[in-house]
């Protein structure tokens, strides 16, 4: 692997087919009038681990296609683009890599400063340089989506992420390539104080010697970590690439319509060249095929039954517990396969119904 360039990854192809039918959704949502007329004066988005917006063989980094589809959007017209309202922000730590990423934009979209939204490349630490562009941005108060998408390390301060969880209809996304696993013994304890939020916090997931529990433990401990920053709804997920190694995601936000919104995404591109998602909590489904993304579908799906059959082993749920568990609780089930789950399993005589018959929202489901 080149110092500047390098190979694209199955996973991280994936994960940009995720990007951006999210962000296809999200900007329209963060930048359109209300139905009440209500417009958002200012909107930033920060990449923290920028890149050098190009892969060894030509093919167009986070930043470019970002940048991109944004100019290009359906919407475009619609969202009132303006330099004062929309912020962009690209951040890479690496010199060769800053310098190339500033040449590759401003070859691609011309002079910056000419764009009619606001755009920076900087050249720093991600967690340091996260916090003194929002600060210089005039960013907080304001709505933000921070993208920290390393590949080997996360070391953003939970600081930092709980700084983003208070802030305004603001929401994260936070990798775990495959190498962080195996490198973590690389990181001091004080950086994994920094990154969880105290050693109380960590050092049971340290502790875990089975390799196959061990990246599911720092996952869950992470995404707890989300919880105590203030974040209310934490979705974790593998993104599962037809060849080559899954990494992790995990997405953080405090409104419901994100989750949503994010769900519709991985709806859209799951099954796209042989990728899936996978719930990191499921142990004895296999890897998801693609998603019946126009029906209720896959009512069989062995993770979706797994995941009920862990929440019902907690405690008795209506189907109306059911629903918004798996909406607000799960990688990317939605609250339609709560009723299709619960036929299910009650057909298979591992579940209860009460009262028996038809199955309603208000409907008993305990294990037997």
């Amino acid at each position: 692997m080149s110092d500047l360039l390098w190979k694209l990854e199955p996973a991280t192809a994936a994960k940009h087919q995720l990007y951006k039918r999210y962000l296809d959704a999200w900007w329209p949502i963060m930048l359109q009038r209300t139905p009440g007329g209500h417009l958002r004066p200012r909107v930033t988005y920060v990449d923290a681990f920028a890149g050098p917006g190009r892969y060894e063989d030509g093919e167009e980094g986070s930043p470019v296609f970002v940048l991109d589809r944004l100019l290009n959007h359906a919407a475009s017209a619609r969202m009132l683009l303006a330099r004062d309202r929309v912020r962009l922000v690209f951040i890479e730590k690496q010199r060769n890599r800053f310098e190339y990423l500033q040449q590759q934009l401003a070859e691609r979209f011309g002079d910056l400063n000419r764009l009619p939204v606001h755009v920076e490349v900087r050249h720093g630490e991600a967690g340091v340089e996260t916090d003194r562009s929002l600060n210089d941005l005039r960013a907080w108060g304001h709505p933000i989506l921070a993208v920290f998408d390393s590949w080997g390390n996360v070391n953003i301060p939970l600081s930092l992420i709980h700084k983003l969880a208070c802030n305004a209809s603001s929401e994260v996304v936070v990798t775990f390539g495959p190498n962080w696993f195996s490198r973590r013994e690389e990181l001091n304890a004080d950086q994994l104080d920094l990154v969880f939020g105290g050693r109380d916090y960590w050092t049971l997931a340290d502790r875990e010697s089975r390799p196959d529990e061990r990246w599911r433990a720092w996952l869950s401990t992470y995404r707890a970590a989300l919880g105590r920053a203030g974040f209310d709804y934490r979705l974790q997920f593998e993104v599962v690439p037809k060849t080559g190694q899954p990494l992790n995601l995990v997405y953080g936000t405090t409104h419901v319509k994100g989750v949503e919104v994010m769900k519709d995404a991985m709806w859209k591109v799951d099954g796209d060249g042989g990728m899936a998602f996978r719930d990191p909590r499921t142990r004895d489904a296999q890897i998801p095929g693609q998603l019946d993304i126009f029906g209720t579908g896959t009512s069989q799906d062995p993770e979706l039954l797994e995941l009920v059959m862990q929440r019902l082993a907690e405690g008795p749920a209506t189907v109306d517990e059911l629903r918004t568990w798996l909406l607000c609780e799960t990688a990317r089930w939605r609250p339609t396969h709560a009723q299709a789950a619960v036929t299910e399993l009650r057909n298979r005589r591992q579940v209860v119904v009460e009262p028996p018959g038809r199955i309603a929202k208000s409907s008993r489901v305990r294990l037997p």
